[in-house]
Protein backbone atom coordinates (compact mmCIF):
# COMPACT_ATOMS: atom_id res chain seq x y z
CA UNK A 1 0.00 0.00 0.00
CA UNK A 2 1.06 3.60 -1.03
CA UNK A 3 1.18 6.37 1.58
CA UNK A 4 0.86 9.97 1.01
CA UNK A 5 0.98 13.09 3.38
CA UNK A 6 -2.68 14.69 3.07
CA UNK A 7 -1.96 18.06 3.15
CA UNK A 8 -0.70 19.77 6.57
CA UNK A 9 -2.62 17.59 8.81
CA UNK A 10 0.47 15.45 9.27
CA UNK A 11 -1.46 12.44 8.32
CA UNK A 12 -0.02 9.67 5.92
CA UNK A 13 -3.03 8.53 4.45
CA UNK A 14 -3.28 5.06 2.37
CA UNK A 15 -4.32 5.69 -1.26
CA UNK A 16 -7.67 4.36 -0.66
CA UNK A 17 -10.01 4.57 1.83
CA UNK A 18 -12.25 2.59 3.43
CA UNK A 19 -15.56 3.87 3.58
CA UNK A 20 -17.58 3.28 5.82
CA UNK A 21 -20.99 2.63 3.92
CA UNK A 22 -19.00 0.06 2.72
CA UNK A 23 -20.51 -1.52 5.59
CA UNK A 24 -24.30 -0.45 5.59
CA UNK A 25 -27.20 -3.16 6.16
CA UNK A 26 -24.52 -5.87 6.45
CA UNK A 27 -24.33 -8.14 9.57
CA UNK A 28 -21.80 -7.38 12.44
CA UNK A 29 -19.66 -10.56 11.00
CA UNK A 30 -19.77 -9.31 7.45
CA UNK A 31 -18.91 -5.67 8.91
CA UNK A 32 -16.17 -7.15 10.58
CA UNK A 33 -14.58 -9.28 7.97
CA UNK A 34 -14.72 -5.88 5.11
CA UNK A 35 -12.31 -4.14 7.82
CA UNK A 36 -10.13 -6.71 8.60
CA UNK A 37 -9.66 -6.79 4.92
CA UNK A 38 -8.43 -3.31 4.38
CA UNK A 39 -6.21 -3.50 7.61
CA UNK A 40 -4.61 -6.83 6.19
CA UNK A 41 -4.16 -4.46 2.79
CA UNK A 42 -2.62 -1.37 4.93
CA UNK A 43 -5.90 0.59 4.67
CA UNK A 44 -5.35 3.19 7.61
CA UNK A 45 -7.96 6.14 6.76
CA UNK A 46 -11.86 5.15 7.23
CA UNK A 47 -14.52 7.70 6.60
CA UNK A 48 -18.57 7.87 7.63
CA UNK A 49 -20.81 9.70 8.07
CA UNK A 50 -24.58 9.71 10.16
CA UNK A 51 -26.34 9.44 6.50
CA UNK A 52 -24.97 6.23 5.89
CA UNK A 53 -27.68 4.15 7.71
CA UNK A 54 -26.23 1.78 10.56
CA UNK A 55 -23.11 2.54 8.91
CA UNK A 56 -21.11 3.84 11.78
CA UNK A 57 -22.80 1.35 14.27
CA UNK A 58 -21.24 -1.17 12.00
CA UNK A 59 -18.02 0.53 11.71
CA UNK A 60 -17.37 0.76 15.26
CA UNK A 61 -17.09 -2.55 16.66
CA UNK A 62 -15.70 -3.47 13.82
CA UNK A 63 -13.07 -0.42 13.84
CA UNK A 64 -12.48 -1.00 17.50
CA UNK A 65 -9.18 -3.42 17.85
CA UNK A 66 -7.47 -0.96 15.38
CA UNK A 67 -8.63 2.66 16.10
CA UNK A 68 -5.05 3.50 17.87
CA UNK A 69 -3.07 2.59 14.80
CA UNK A 70 -5.28 4.17 11.98
CA UNK A 71 -7.45 7.85 11.34
CA UNK A 72 -10.93 7.66 11.32
CA UNK A 73 -13.01 10.83 9.50
CA UNK A 74 -16.62 11.43 10.40
CA UNK A 75 -18.96 14.34 8.85
CA UNK A 76 -22.13 16.34 9.89
CA UNK A 77 -24.61 17.56 7.63
CA UNK A 78 -26.01 19.81 10.18
CA UNK A 79 -25.51 23.36 9.82
CA UNK A 80 -26.70 24.52 13.09
CA UNK A 81 -24.63 24.56 16.09
CA UNK A 82 -27.43 22.30 18.25
CA UNK A 83 -27.75 19.95 15.67
CA UNK A 84 -24.26 19.28 14.69
CA UNK A 85 -23.49 19.02 18.52
CA UNK A 86 -26.29 15.98 18.61
CA UNK A 87 -24.67 14.56 15.91
CA UNK A 88 -20.81 14.59 16.49
CA UNK A 89 -21.34 13.24 20.38
CA UNK A 90 -23.79 10.41 18.68
CA UNK A 91 -21.15 9.75 15.88
CA UNK A 92 -18.11 9.54 18.79
CA UNK A 93 -20.20 7.16 20.76
CA UNK A 94 -21.75 4.93 17.51
CA UNK A 95 -17.94 4.58 16.91
CA UNK A 96 -16.31 4.06 19.93
CA UNK A 97 -14.10 7.00 20.26
CA UNK A 98 -13.34 9.72 21.34
CA UNK A 99 -12.11 11.66 18.97
CA UNK A 100 -11.83 11.89 14.74
CA UNK A 101 -9.29 12.51 13.18
CA UNK A 102 -10.87 14.77 10.52
CA UNK A 103 -14.35 15.98 10.75
CA UNK A 104 -16.12 17.46 7.89
CA UNK A 105 -19.27 19.55 6.95
CA UNK A 106 -20.92 17.27 4.47
CA UNK A 107 -21.99 17.81 1.26
CA UNK A 108 -22.00 21.11 1.29
CA UNK A 109 -24.13 22.17 -2.22
CA UNK A 110 -25.56 26.01 -1.64
CA UNK A 111 -24.22 29.63 -0.42
CA UNK A 112 -27.14 28.82 2.49
CA UNK A 113 -24.92 26.24 3.62
CA UNK A 114 -21.70 28.05 4.43
CA UNK A 115 -23.97 31.11 5.52
CA UNK A 116 -25.37 29.23 8.33
CA UNK A 117 -22.88 26.89 9.15
CA UNK A 118 -20.67 29.79 9.61
CA UNK A 119 -23.34 32.14 10.86
CA UNK A 120 -24.23 32.66 14.68
CA UNK A 121 -25.13 29.53 16.02
CA UNK A 122 -23.68 27.63 13.16
CA UNK A 123 -22.18 24.29 12.94
CA UNK A 124 -18.71 25.75 13.38
CA UNK A 125 -19.13 27.38 16.47
CA UNK A 126 -19.44 23.14 17.55
CA UNK A 127 -16.95 22.07 15.22
CA UNK A 128 -14.15 24.93 15.99
CA UNK A 129 -14.59 24.37 20.34
CA UNK A 130 -14.18 20.52 19.45
CA UNK A 131 -11.08 20.95 18.04
CA UNK A 132 -9.62 23.66 20.66
CA UNK A 133 -10.49 20.38 23.04
CA UNK A 134 -8.83 17.50 20.98
CA UNK A 135 -12.19 16.50 20.03
CA UNK A 136 -11.59 16.90 16.48
CA UNK A 137 -7.73 17.07 15.44
CA UNK A 138 -8.85 18.39 11.35
CA UNK A 139 -11.47 20.15 9.98
CA UNK A 140 -12.38 19.82 6.48
CA UNK A 141 -16.03 19.81 4.29
CA UNK A 142 -17.39 17.72 1.21
CA UNK A 143 -19.05 19.22 -1.19
CA UNK A 144 -20.51 18.68 -5.22
CA UNK A 145 -20.20 21.89 -6.16
CA UNK A 146 -17.48 23.84 -7.13
CA UNK A 147 -18.65 27.15 -7.14
CA UNK A 148 -19.53 26.55 -3.37
CA UNK A 149 -16.48 24.69 -2.08
CA UNK A 150 -13.83 27.64 -3.59
CA UNK A 151 -16.01 30.21 -1.01
CA UNK A 152 -15.97 27.45 1.87
CA UNK A 153 -11.88 27.74 0.99
CA UNK A 154 -12.25 31.44 1.10
CA UNK A 155 -13.96 31.49 5.02
CA UNK A 156 -11.74 28.96 6.32
CA UNK A 157 -8.26 27.72 6.97
CA UNK A 158 -9.63 23.99 5.92
CA UNK A 159 -7.64 20.94 6.07
CA UNK A 160 -8.92 18.83 3.94
CA UNK A 161 -11.44 18.95 1.02
CA UNK A 162 -13.13 15.44 0.15
CA UNK A 163 -14.39 16.64 -3.59
CA UNK A 164 -15.93 14.74 -6.99
CA UNK A 165 -12.65 13.93 -9.31
CA UNK A 166 -14.83 12.45 -11.97
CA UNK A 167 -12.95 11.86 -15.54
CA UNK A 168 -16.21 12.40 -17.51
CA UNK A 169 -17.29 16.12 -15.48
CA UNK A 170 -13.89 17.11 -15.93
CA UNK A 171 -12.80 16.20 -19.16
CA UNK A 172 -16.48 17.56 -20.48
CA UNK A 173 -16.89 20.66 -18.31
CA UNK A 174 -13.45 20.84 -16.69
CA UNK A 175 -15.17 20.11 -13.28
CA UNK A 176 -12.55 19.68 -10.68
CA UNK A 177 -10.23 22.02 -12.22
CA UNK A 178 -10.04 25.24 -10.02
CA UNK A 179 -10.41 23.36 -6.99
CA UNK A 180 -7.53 21.06 -7.86
CA UNK A 181 -5.40 24.55 -8.33
CA UNK A 182 -6.63 25.89 -5.23
CA UNK A 183 -6.09 22.98 -2.72
CA UNK A 184 -3.03 22.59 -4.37
CA UNK A 185 -1.94 26.28 -3.95
CA UNK A 186 -3.05 26.09 -0.35
CA UNK A 187 -1.32 22.31 0.53
CA UNK A 188 -4.76 21.46 1.60
CA UNK A 189 -5.06 17.38 1.51
CA UNK A 190 -7.36 16.78 -0.96
CA UNK A 191 -9.61 13.48 -1.38
CA UNK A 192 -10.84 12.12 -4.98
CA UNK A 193 -14.81 10.65 -4.85
CA UNK A 194 -16.60 9.89 -7.32
CA UNK A 195 -13.35 8.63 -9.63
CA UNK A 196 -15.09 5.52 -10.66
CA UNK A 197 -18.32 6.92 -11.61
CA UNK A 198 -19.92 7.12 -15.23
CA UNK A 199 -23.12 8.48 -14.52
CA UNK A 200 -26.54 8.70 -12.51
CA UNK A 201 -28.80 5.60 -12.09
CA UNK A 202 -31.75 6.45 -15.13
CA UNK A 203 -35.09 6.18 -13.89
CA UNK A 204 -36.36 2.73 -13.22
CA UNK A 205 -33.05 1.52 -13.85
CA UNK A 206 -31.64 -1.55 -11.78
CA UNK A 207 -29.00 -0.54 -8.91
CA UNK A 208 -26.67 -3.51 -9.13
CA UNK A 209 -24.70 -1.57 -6.59
CA UNK A 210 -26.97 -0.34 -4.67
CA UNK A 211 -24.90 1.36 -2.09
CA UNK A 212 -23.30 3.70 -4.84
CA UNK A 213 -25.39 7.11 -5.58
CA UNK A 214 -24.07 6.72 -9.53
CA UNK A 215 -23.81 4.08 -11.45
CA UNK A 216 -19.96 2.83 -11.00
CA UNK A 217 -17.90 1.55 -13.63
CA UNK A 218 -17.54 -1.92 -13.97
CA UNK A 219 -16.15 -4.84 -16.22
CA UNK A 220 -13.59 -2.91 -18.14
CA UNK A 221 -9.98 -2.72 -15.61
CA UNK A 222 -8.38 -0.52 -18.32
CA UNK A 223 -10.70 2.06 -17.96
CA UNK A 224 -11.50 1.72 -14.42
CA UNK A 225 -7.20 1.98 -13.81
CA UNK A 226 -7.35 5.58 -16.68
CA UNK A 227 -10.57 6.63 -14.10
CA UNK A 228 -8.34 6.43 -11.20
CA UNK A 229 -5.28 7.86 -12.81
CA UNK A 230 -7.13 11.18 -14.19
CA UNK A 231 -8.07 11.31 -10.17
CA UNK A 232 -4.00 11.32 -9.43
CA UNK A 233 -3.09 13.42 -12.16
CA UNK A 234 -5.67 16.45 -10.01
CA UNK A 235 -3.73 16.27 -7.20
CA UNK A 236 -6.09 13.59 -5.00
CA UNK A 237 -3.77 12.24 -2.33
CA UNK A 238 -6.15 9.25 -1.30
CA UNK A 239 -8.85 7.79 -3.46
CA UNK A 240 -12.72 7.14 -2.46
CA UNK A 241 -14.18 3.98 -4.08
CA UNK A 242 -17.55 3.84 -4.30
CA UNK A 243 -19.88 2.11 -1.37
CA UNK A 244 -19.54 -1.59 -2.15
CA UNK A 245 -16.66 -3.51 -1.30
CA UNK A 246 -16.09 -5.03 -5.12
CA UNK A 247 -14.77 -1.62 -6.00
CA UNK A 248 -12.95 -1.17 -2.80
CA UNK A 249 -11.26 -4.46 -3.66
CA UNK A 250 -10.56 -3.44 -6.94
CA UNK A 251 -8.92 0.25 -6.03
CA UNK A 252 -6.49 -2.22 -3.59
CA UNK A 253 -5.50 -4.31 -6.49
CA UNK A 254 -4.81 -1.41 -9.11
CA UNK A 255 -4.06 1.50 -6.96
CA UNK A 256 -0.33 1.31 -6.88
CA UNK A 257 -0.41 1.22 -10.47
CA UNK A 258 -2.80 5.16 -10.44
CA UNK A 259 0.01 6.37 -8.38
CA UNK A 260 2.94 5.12 -9.83
CA UNK A 261 2.65 5.19 -14.15
CA UNK A 262 1.57 8.29 -16.08
CA UNK A 263 -1.62 8.22 -17.77
CA UNK A 264 -1.02 7.21 -21.24
CA UNK A 265 -1.72 8.82 -24.93
CA UNK A 266 -4.21 5.97 -25.10
CA UNK A 267 -5.51 6.07 -21.85
CA UNK A 268 -6.11 9.76 -22.25
CA UNK A 269 -8.08 8.86 -25.61
CA UNK A 270 -10.28 6.55 -24.43
CA UNK A 271 -11.54 8.68 -21.31
CA UNK A 272 -12.12 11.69 -24.10
CA UNK A 273 -14.28 8.96 -25.79
CA UNK A 274 -16.28 7.28 -23.14
CA UNK A 275 -16.51 11.27 -21.91
CA UNK A 276 -17.76 11.89 -25.00
CA UNK A 277 -20.76 9.31 -24.67
CA UNK A 278 -21.79 10.85 -21.24
CA UNK A 279 -21.86 14.17 -22.19
CA UNK A 280 -25.47 14.55 -21.64
CA UNK A 281 -25.81 11.78 -18.53
CA UNK A 282 -25.96 13.88 -15.21
CA UNK A 283 -23.89 12.29 -12.54
CA UNK A 284 -25.12 13.99 -9.15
Amino acid sequence: MLYHPLGKTGINASAVVFGGIINMDESQEQANRFVAQAIDAGVNYFDVAPTYGNAEERLGPALAPYRKDVYLACKTEERSAKGAREKLEASLRKLRTDHFDVYQLHALTTDADLDQAFGPGGAMEVIEKAKAQGIIRNIGFSAHNEDVALRALSMYGFDTVLFPLNWALGINRGWGDRISQEVGKRGIGLLGMKTLVRRMWREGEEHVYPKSWCQPLWGNEALSLAAMKYAVAKGAQTLVPPGNIEHFTFMLDHVDRAFTEPMTDAEWEMLRHEAQEAQNEMIF
